[in-house]
C-alpha cells in the first residue's frame, strides 16, 4: 500500500485515470479535487506506483472523523485487478473498519468484495445503485431562459442554507449530513434560486467526487424551470473550471431522467454503486 502525496504523481494519475473512463470517473472526480487545492482533505492511496491494479481515494487521516459519519468517511474506488483491490480493502491501514463508512464506484465487483471482506470483520454492506449520467459538453447546453417575472435570481448557496438542504434530501436528517452539506457549500461549486426574501427555492452543489447531487426544487415553486436552469448553469461553471459535469439518477425517477435525456445526457453502461458499511456496533445507532 502506497500513500501518493508527490503532486507530479497526482497529476499522472489523473491523466492515467482518464484513459479508464467511464469506470475512474468517481475516482477521477476526487483525484480533479485533490490537485486544484483538496479543499476537502482527500488522499489517494495505490496498490503499486507508477503502474498500479487498484486505487481507493479516502479522507486524510489525520483530518478530524465521526466515526457515525458516512457522508465523509466516503471511499472511491477503481481496479483494474479484483483481487489486488481486495488485498487493499483488507489492509486495516486502508479503511478505517471500526466506524461507518461508504465506498463509491461503478464497476460490478464491488459489492461481492465488500460482503467477502465485512464478513470476517462484522460489517453490514448495504447497496444502492443508480443510473450514471454525463453531459459530454456542457457548452453545447442552450441558455435557458424563463418567462418569470420577475427574472429567477441566480446565486451560490451559503452555509447557511445546509439545515433546509438536510431536510429535504432523500439521504438527510442526520447532524452529521448537515455538517457535511455545509461543508460540501464552502468547499464546491454550487447553484440555487433565490426567492425575494433571499432564501433558495431551488438548487444543485457538488461532492468530495466532483458530482452534481440534490438538484431539488421545493413543492410550491415546480413546473416553472427551474431544474432545467440549475442543471445547466452548474454543468457550464464545473465544465469551466475543468470538472466533468457528471451527476446520477435512479431509474425510477421519470422526470429527472426525462430531463437529463430532453438535455442530451449520456448515460453510461455501468452502474453507479454506493456501499454503505456499518459496523454491527453501531447498526442500530446511525442513520442510513
Amino acid at each position: 500500500m502506497l500513500v501518493l502525496n508527490c503532486s507530479t504523481k497526482l497529476q499522472i494519475l489523473e491523466h492515467k485515470l482518464l484513459s479508464n473512463f467511464p469506470e475512474s470517473l468517481k475516482v477521477y472526480g476526487a483525484v480533479l479535487n485533490i490537485n486544484r487545492g483538496n479543499p476537502f482533505r482527500k488522499e489517494v492511496v495505490v496498490d503499486s506506483w507508477p503502474e498500479f491494479k487498484a486505487v481507493i481515494t479516502r479522507r486524510q487521516r489525520t483530518a478530524e472523523s465521526d466515526d457515525l459519519d458516512h457522508f465523509t468517511n466516503a471511499y472511491a474506488v477503481f481496479y483494474k485487478d479484483q483481487q489486488a483491490y481486495q488485498v487493499l480493502l483488507e489492509n486495516p491501514e486502508t479503511v478505517n473498519w471500526e466506524q461507518v463508512f461508504q465506498i463509491q464506484g461503478l464497476q460490478d465487483g464491488l459489492y461481492d468484495v465488500s460482503q467477502a471482506v465485512a464478513s470476517s470483520k462484522l460489517v453490514d454492506v448495504k447497496q444502492s445503485c443508480f443510473q450514471m449520467v454525463i453531459h459530454p459538453d456542457p457548452d453545447t447546453l442552450p441558455e435557458v431562459k424563463l418567462p418569470l417575472v420577475p427574472p429567477p435570481k441566480l446565486a451560490s448557496l451559503d452555509v447557511s442554507h445546509a439545515s433546509l438542504l438536510n431536510s429535504t434530501w432523500s439521504r438527510g436528517g442526520s447532524e452529521q449530513c448537515r455538517k457535511y452539506l455545509a461543508s460540501l457549500i464552502s468547499c464546491f461549486p454550487s447553484t440555487c434560486v433565490l426567492d425575494e426574501g433571499g432564501c433558495p427555492i431551488a438548487w444543485g452543489l457538488t461532492d468530495q467526487f466532483a458530482t452534481m447531487i440534490h438538484g431539488y426544487t421545493l413543492p410550491e415553486h415546480r413546473r416553472k424551470g427551474y431544474n432545467r436552469l440549475i442543471a445547466t448553469v452548474l454543468a457550464k461553471k464545473l465544465h469551466s473550471q475543468g470538472f466533468p459535469a457528471q451527476g446520477n439518477v435512479l431509474e425510477d425517477n421519470v422526470p429527472s431522467v426525462t430531463l437529463l435525456k430532453s438535455m442530451n445526457a449520456q448515460f453510461l453502461p455501468c452502474q453507479f454503486v454506493r456501499l454503505i458499511h456499518t459496523p454491527f456496533g453501531f447498526v442500530n445507532t446511525s442513520r442510513l
